[in-house]
């Protein structure tokens, strides 16, 4: 394996067998598989979960890692090409990009979407920019339609868990008080649809995800024996779940107007999902957030501190999967 950027890049049976050494390597540890290796990680935006469990990942391996977050600590870096560089940023990715990518055996990049132009932040034009300036082996951290970490992490909490593989799997929107990227809601829904579940997409009007993405969606849950469908009536999609995966995200019918996207999640502010969400949901449906998430705004308090929460667990599984990529990515290798 030579790059981890999107679960689509792998087949279902290479997904399943990168999970099988996640599990392997939480059950036998191997502290020297990565010595003398080096992880770098460029968060271009800010991190807890995949900071965090990216280096001790790379510790439990035997290996070590350094973090660099532009602007604090380091240089701030310019990405746009062709840029006048006459006021903040003091370096370009084109050079720091090279350099980095010297210092260490593979390298992780986070790099949100703009948020200005759906057409622009779905093409990955910026990250693939930033790929394309690195010859070791990458990891994309979170770029700006997909996280393949946390969506690799979520099928392992799906297992553990005994969901179904072809289960029904609920994903949805909630409210946040600001537009928040595409990345995981995309991510988590080709998974689901890659495991074979029945998918709903739950959200207001105007909050459709792109077609772009559901179509990708559909495609892997047509070879996986699922199905793919979407619902504004929170009772309805939820009848006979067996996980409600909620998450919040832009409007896409108002991508890059502020107002117009304020105005229309100012309109859902009660898509704060409770108990009384899973009135037809069966008593075993159990809750999931990437997190971070905002208390009583997202998600309500019951729920979170309740027996459905699964979101811990979500988190934990980042670092077994973790080191699984990085083994595959990293053991064996040429220093």
């Amino acid at each position: 394996m030579r790059q981890f950027l999107d679960l689509a890049d792998f087949s279902r049976e290479q997904v399943l067998d990168l999970l099988a050494l996640a599990r392997r390597l939480e059950r036998e540890p191997q502290p020297t598989a990565l010595a003398g290796r080096v992880l770098g990680l460029l968060f271009m935006n800010p991190s807890l979960r995949t900071l965090a469990s990216f280096q001790a990942a790379m510790g439990r391996l035997g290996g070590s890692a350094f973090a660099i977050t532009p602007g604090s600590g380091s240089w701030q870096l310019e990405t746009q090409h062709g840029a006048i560089m006459d006021s903040g940023a003091a370096e370009h990715v084109r050079e720091g990009l090279p350099v980095l990518g010297s210092y260490c055996d593979a390298l992780g990049i986070r790099l949100f979407a703009e948020g200005k132009d759906l057409e622009s932040d779905l093409s990955e034009q910026r990250f693939r920019t930033l790929a394309g300036l690195v010859d070791v082996p990458l990891i994309n951290l979170e770029s700006a339609v997909n996280h393949p970490c946390q969506a690799l992490a979520d099928w392992k909490t799906l297992d553990e868990l005994a969901v179904p593989a072809h289960g029904k799997f609920v994903l949805s929107w909630a409210y946040h008080p600001r537009p928040l990227p595409l990345a995981v809601p995309a991510a988590v829904l080709h998974m689901a649809a890659m495991r074979g579940m029945r998918v709903t997409v739950l959200r207001p009007e105007g909050f459709a995800l792109p077609s772009e993405l559901m179509d990708k969606a559909r495609r892997a849950a047509a070879a996986a024996g699922g199905a793919i469908e979407e619902s504004c009536e929170p009772h309805a999609a939820l009848a006979d779940a067996d996980v409600a995966y909620v998450k919040e995200w832009s409007s896409t019918a108002h991508y890059g107007d502020a107002a117009g996207d304020a105005a229309a999640r100012a309109r859902h502010a009660d898509w704060c999902v409770n108990e009384q969400w899973f009135a037809a949901a069966h008593g075993g449906c159990r809750l999931m957030h990437c997190l971070p998430v905002r208390r009583n705004v997202a998600v309500a308090d019951e729920l979170l501190d309740g027996p459905r929460a699964a979101v811990l667990r979500q988190a934990y599984n980042r670092l077994p999967v973790q080191m699984a990529i990085l083994h595959r990515l990293l053991q064996g290798t040429t220093q």
